[in-house]
């Protein structure tokens, strides 16, 4: 892998659940992200998978600070951002922006385009004010839309515009590390592509660290280098994009991997979906040992008796799996 330029360490996310009205007591705690260590190079696209509410998002939250840290570290370019001031942490957003979700919500309705773009170009001074103009219609070019838009309202686009905005908004600061946090899932298919050539473009085109939230295995395969599964709070697998999804060792890797839909009717329905029985344990009380023995095919009573580490399974490819070996060989 390349230099890493972003380093998790034991990165936990906890929110306390609290009772009472006056008198406020703690009840519980929701692990939405339990102790995941994470590494992602310069240039590196990583793709980051599980089902939802397994924290994918949180952890997106939890690196760019949004949400803070429980335990453990978030390095950006050798500077923690658990323990950095605010000074400092506006500072380290110059190096790491996010694209969210809903290009609907997260574009203010109230602020034209040159607003939207110019605003991050202003407060980190990255150019005189006489150059913002001729900086944010390159920034709306470099995504595909015509400068001559730059005064219009986020209404008066598309999904997919909107969407290249917020991309081009990430692009302002020219920074190292992008989170994308499920950027197509709100868009039609054939738009989806374009966001995700573009997507893929940038990310050779200027060198970026791209982190790429999704639910659909086949985009993830499509756009990443490697792929991280994520399930209650942890990291259950990780290594390169083809071999985690064409050969899954984890067996929920290997659930989500069969649900994948296929183009070809026959193969379609001929070919054997795993289907887990049960729900996703809850974050508040997971289930002693491995968190997914209770839905696991393949289960026996050491799964039930101790958290199995990500460990390496074979080079560049870690599994949390005390079985993976004799389910790989089956």
């Amino acid at each position: 892998m390349a230099e890493t330029i972003l380093q998790l360490t034991g990165v936990k996310t906890h929110f306390p659940i609290t009772s009472g009205f006056l008198l406020r007591r703690h009840v519980g705690t929701v692990k939405a992200v339990d102790g995941v260590t994470l590494a992602v190079g310069q240039g590196e696209v990583l793709g980051l998978v599980g089902e939802s509410g397994c924290g994918k998002s949180t952890l997106a939250r939890t690196i760019m600070q949004l949400v803070p840290t429980t335990a453990g570290t978030v390095v950006l370019h050798g500077r923690n951002l658990a323990n950095c001031s605010a000074a400092d942490l506006l500072g380290a957003r110059r190096d790491m922006q996010m694209v969210f979700q809903d290009p609907y919500a997260s574009l203010n309705p109230r602020m034209t385009v040159f607003a939207t773009l110019a605003e991050p170009l202003l407060v980190h001074g990255v150019c005189p004010p006489g150059e913002v103009n001729a900086r944010v219609a390159e920034l709306m070019r470099t995504v595909g839309l015509a400068p001559r838009f730059m005064q219009k309202y986020p209404h008066e686009f598309s999904g997919g515009q909107r969407q290249r905005i917020a991309i081009a908004r990430a692009l302002a600061l020219q920074p190292k590390v992008i989170i994308a946090d499920e950027p197509v899932s709100a868009l039609d298919v054939s738009i989806q592509a374009q966001i995700l050539n573009l997507l893929a473009q940038l990310c050779r085109r200027m060198n970026l660290s791209l982190i790429f939230i999704a639910h659909d295995l086949s985009v993830v395969k499509h756009i990443s280098d490697r792929v991280a599964v994520m399930y209650l709070g942890k990291i259950v697998e990780l290594g390169p994009a083809r071999a985690v999804i064409e050969h899954p060792r984890h067996p929920y890797t290997r659930a989500l991997v069969s649900a994948i839909p296929t183009p070809n009717p026959d193969v379609e329905r001929s070919r054997q979906r795993i289907v887990l029985p049960g729900d996703p344990p809850s974050p508040i009380n997971p289930p002693a040992g491995c968190a997914f023995h209770p839905r696991c095919p393949h289960a026996r009573e050491i799964c039930k008796a101790a958290i199995p580490p990500l460990a390496l399974f074979e080079p560049g490819r870690d599994v949390a799996c005390v079985r993976a070996e004799e389910i790989a060989e089956l």
